[in-house]
């Protein structure tokens, strides 16, 4: 059974071919720039890439291409499209309205829909996928998979605000959470790494990238997480401010005559590493200009650290303890540097880190000291293969 993971942007779209007989990627590729000058699509098979350049006005078009790729006959992997049995979407904003993954159908497009007002940003263009893929493929079964729907195991003391009730009554104003897939995945690893029972681990899940969000996972499901009712909260990230006080926001706009509008693009677009230090969003680039003695780039990188550090001990207060702290993601995969220094000095909750184990990139591995009561884990993330897992359990195992 053959699956084909999308995850539709405003002008971009990813996907991936999953045989699911092995779990083997048959393909993957990216689709960029729809809707704008110098569109094209790079796929790769077997570690060979193939780019086509093409001009594409809409994610009808792109979709087509897609499938162009998928079935060419020098470089695709499909004689047909007959052979995809199931797509499976990628949506960002579930909202309440889905704790679980769902078979599209015009109900579940209504409720993505009904979400978008929470994450203007991705809900219309993962719709914009769905319905393209719909158009294209009409006789194909879809599933919805939702980056807020493993977090909705959280109790009301974790997901409400301190405002007033009638704005979560009416506007459903709370803590979503997001990463969901990824801190789904890389938990259940973490069981069967530790070779224990998920129902019985406590743990703290730090996915950290360009976008960052942390989660304490009690018994297998999410009690709190840092991310809020948007990707805005939490730890800083790439662009991202993270937590800041309200008041601030407040302050500045009236000193700098902004409006929310433009506020919120400060926070969402130029704050964040690049904001405080003022050369790039990428970890990596800051890390350098850190080595070279840049001060506003070592301030940066420590703020991050010791935001993380904040979240790892909250969450063990949470749940009254921890077997294990996670770390994936681009950052939490491969900085080891990062993992080293916001574990140093955490001796204390009984986690103690292999200096020389940890220093590795992208591996499934425990870095912890023998004797660690807590261990550290790097566990490559798979949102993908969390897509297709789900996608398969939802339209069975047969052929369309």
């Amino acid at each position: 059974m053959k699956i084909l993971i999308v995850n539709a942007g405003s002008s971009s779209l990813k996907y991936q071919l999953v045989d699911m007989l092995n779990e083997a990627t048959l393909a993957q590729g990216l689709i960029e720039r729809i809707g704008i000058e110098g569109s094209k699509l790079t796929q790769k098979v077997n570690g060979e890439k193939n780019v086509v350049k093409s001009p594409l006005t809409n994610h009808i078009e792109a979709v087509e291409m897609m499938v162009s790729a998928l079935t060419n006959n020098v470089y695709g992997v499909l004689k047909s499209m007959d052979e995809i049995s199931a797509v499976g979407h990628r949506v960002v904003q579930g909202g309440e309205h889905f704790t679980a993954s769902a078979v599209i159908n015009e109900e579940v497009l209504a409720a993505i829909d009904a979400n978008c007002a929470l994450a203007p940003l991705h809900n219309p263009a993962n719709l914009m996928g769905i319905r393209a893929c719909r158009e294209i493929m009409p006789k194909t079964p879809m599933v919805a998979v939702f980056d807020t729907a493993f977090h909705q195991t959280m109790p009301a003391k974790s997901f409400l605000y301190g405002v007033p009730m009638d704005y979560y009554k009416r506007l459903r104003v709370r803590r979503y959470g997001f990463h969901g897939t990824s801190h789904s995945y890389v938990s259940k690893r973490a069981a069967v790494m530790l070779g224990r029972p998920i129902e019985e681990l406590r743990l703290v899940t730090c996915h950290l990238g360009n976008g960052s969000s942390m989660a304490a996972v009690q018994f297998g499901k999410s009690v709190d997480t840092s991310m809020g009712m948007t990707p805005l909260e939490g730890v800083i990230m790439g662009t991202r401010s993270g937590n800041v006080d309200p008041a601030v926001l407040q302050f500045i706009m009236n000193s700098e005559n902004l409006d929310i509008n433009q506020m919120l693009d400060i926070l969402n677009k130029e704050s964040g590493f690049l904001g405080l230090s003022g050369i790039s969003s990428d970890m990596r680039d800051v890390e350098e200009a850190a080595e070279k003695g840049d001060k506003a780039a070592q301030i940066a990188i420590e703020m991050l650290y010791q935001g993380i550090k904040k979240y790892i001990g909250a969450y063990a207060a949470v749940m009254g303890g921890v077997d294990a702290i996670i770390f994936t993601a681009g950052i939490g995969e491969n900085g080891w540097e990062l993992r080293e220094a916001v574990m140093e000095n955490m001796e204390f909750l009984g986690a103690s880190i292999d200096k020389e184990k940890n220093k590795v990139r992208s591996q499934e591995i425990d870095v912890s000291m023998p004797d660690s009561k807590v261990r550290i884990l790097v566990i490559p993330t798979n949102e993908e293969i969390v897509i297709a897992r789900d996608t398969l359990a939802l339209v069975g195992n047969t052929d369309h």
